[in-house]
């Protein structure tokens, strides 16, 4: 699969050296509503799926944190309390609005201390071996060009002992909901879209995209593949969000 030289973009078929430029284009155009569009396409809920997200993360004081795909700095902002003046949070995202308006936001807040914000390819992570305590991505893999790729390189990064967390779009377990959820998907949130963000494309590709995602076991097993132990999922919502734990041997 690693090796095709095209991938999806949504539902088009795309050369894989287009796909990063597409998706850098989807977040230029969403990145300053990005936290209002995320509030009302979840009623809030997208809160919950990321404080249980620390919750599983075991951080803690002096630890070194790396939250790719970073965004707008939901994660960052709560690994920098727990962390402390001891510890690090790196926020990285490839896309350098996203990075901006992250950086901005926890600076408006003082949370700024010990984060650092760095502009990096998931697939290629600027970092020393064996060097964070826990990595997570949220609602970033499938965005990736190269999924597997990535998280080989999000391996390559963790200490041993150190985890992995990916909260992610998957798939609904009852198909009553899976077809509600289509309907909002493909229906409600490109119109939401246009009138939040004049950018209903953005969303159609967004909804494209997480239908385009591996499910949950198939991603628990690209997990195993690329050498995570101990690798399981926690379904959220009915399964519309799954939060996948690895943790490096």
């Amino acid at each position: 699969m690693s090796d095709n030289k095209t991938t999806h973009f949504g539902y088009k078929t795309v050369n894989n050296e287009e796909k990063a430029g597409l998706v850098a284009g989807v977040f230029h155009s969403v990145a300053a509503k990005y936290d209002l569009m995320n509030d009302l396409m979840s009623g809030g809920v997208h809160r919950i799926w990321k404080r249980f997200t620390i919750e599983v993360s075991g951080v803690r004081r002096g630890h070194r944190v790396l939250d790719i795909a970073g965004g707008t700095g939901d994660l960052a902002a709560k690994f920098s309390r727990l962390v402390g003046p001891t510890g690090e949070v790196v926020l990285a995202d490839i896309n350098d609005s996203m990075l901006k308006v992250g950086r901005d936001k926890l600076i408006d807040r003082g949370v700024c201390s010990n984060i650092n914000y760095v502009q990096a390819d998931a697939q290629y992570l600027p970092f020393p071996d064996n060097h964070f305590d826990c990595i997570t991505i949220a609602f970033g893999l499938r965005n990736v060009t190269d999924k597997d790729k990535a998280l080989r390189s999000m391996l390559r990064v963790l200490k041993p002992g150190g985890r992995l967390l990916v909260l992610e779009f998957s798939k609904p377990e009852n198909e009553l909901l899976s077809k509600a959820y289509d309907n909002y998907s493909f229906k409600l949130l490109p119109k939401m879209g246009k009138l939040i963000t004049d950018d209903a494309d953005s969303y159609q590709y967004l909804a494209e995209s997480i239908r385009m995602h591996p499910d949950q076991q198939t991603l628990k097993e690209m997990m195993d593949d690329a050498g995570f132990a101990m690798t399981e999922f926690y379904n959220m919502t009915g399964g519309i969000v799954a939060l996948h734990k690895g943790v490096k041997p």
